[in-house]
């Protein structure tokens, strides 16, 4: 999954260390991330490429977390000038781009970029907000209010009947591959709960015997992903949700119409079962 850098090693402790010219910055607009493609993969600007047009780049910038002894720094306005061979690229690029750790890191970098972007200002009266020394979190100096990073709970659910799992088709997104059942928990319910409302709102189906799989964070919506199995519990009929999915139906082991990726946690759920590792 796109998290598994090993050997490498995320530490994302929040310790505010200034940048020195080896340093990445990672600007971003948008959907969008300033990169370089290059042979090996994509490559993110280092502080001694921007600084000389960039008067306040050694000032003006955030601490993100490092990769191994490599630190990675957000940039909020730069003149791209002295890069002209790096280009603003769609973020959905992480989900395949080498090398992997530099993928890893830019999309946890885009998730930590919507939410100081999202956060300039208190919610609760309308002040600016300031980052913290210590923690990675911004304070309101009027009120005291006190914001975290946003991380969203959500269940990938492989609802299985014996030989068949069932595999849907989001309606209304980019991404038209198949996938399998999702949701976010609500207020006041179990990832357990959240598993068996789910399966009903979107194909009408009952479901029994839950059980964890394994988690993954996934930046690109702000979400931790927790993965589950079920069991069908009676009559296999599907109801689809058209608002919410284009298809749905059962596939044999032997028929499932999907490969191995290296990105999601819904891939490696799908090739556990097709291989009857589940």
């Amino acid at each position: 999954m796109i998290q598994d850098i090993q050997p490498h090693h995320l530490f994302n402790q929040y310790r505010p260390v200034p940048p020195d010219g080896e340093s990445f910055a990672l600007y971003y607009e948008e959907h969008a991330v300033l990169v370089k493609r290059t042979e090996n993969g994509i490559e993110f600007p280092r502080f001694r490429e921007l600084e000389r047009l960039n008067e306040d780049l050694y000032e003006d910038y955030i601490y993100l977390f490092s990769v191994d002894d490599m630190r990675y720094y957000l940039v909020r306005e730069i003149n791209r000038e002295p890069v002209s061979e790096y280009t603003m690229e769609n973020t959905q690029i992480f989900r395949t781009a080498d090398p992997q750790y530099h993928a890893f890191a830019g999309i946890t970098g885009y998730q930590l970029y919507n939410w100081y972007k999202n956060r300039k200002y208190c919610g609760r009266c309308g002040s600016r907000m300031k980052p913290d020394e210590k923690e990675r979190m911004l304070r309101c100096p009027k009120c005291g209010n006190m914001e975290f990073p946003k991380i969203c709970p959500a269940v990938i659910i492989g609802v299985t009947d014996g030989n068949r799992i069932l595999m849907s088709k989001y309606a209304g997104r980019a991404y038209k591959k198949y996938a399998l059942l999702a949701g976010f928990t609500e207020i006041g319910e179990t990832v357990e709960e959240t598993v068996a409302r789910e399966v009903m709102e979107e194909v009408g189906l009952k479901v029994k015997n839950i059980r964890y799989y394994k988690s993954q964070p996934w930046a690109f919506s702000d979400t931790l992903l927790m993965g589950f199995y079920c069991d069908l519990d009676g009559e296999d009929t599907i109801t689809l949700d058209r608002e919410e999915l284009s298809l749905a139906e059962w596939f044999e082991r032997e028929e499932i119409p999907v490969e191995p990726s290296r990105d999601s946690l819904t891939n490696e759920m799908i090739i556990k079962f097709k291989r009857g590792e589940v």
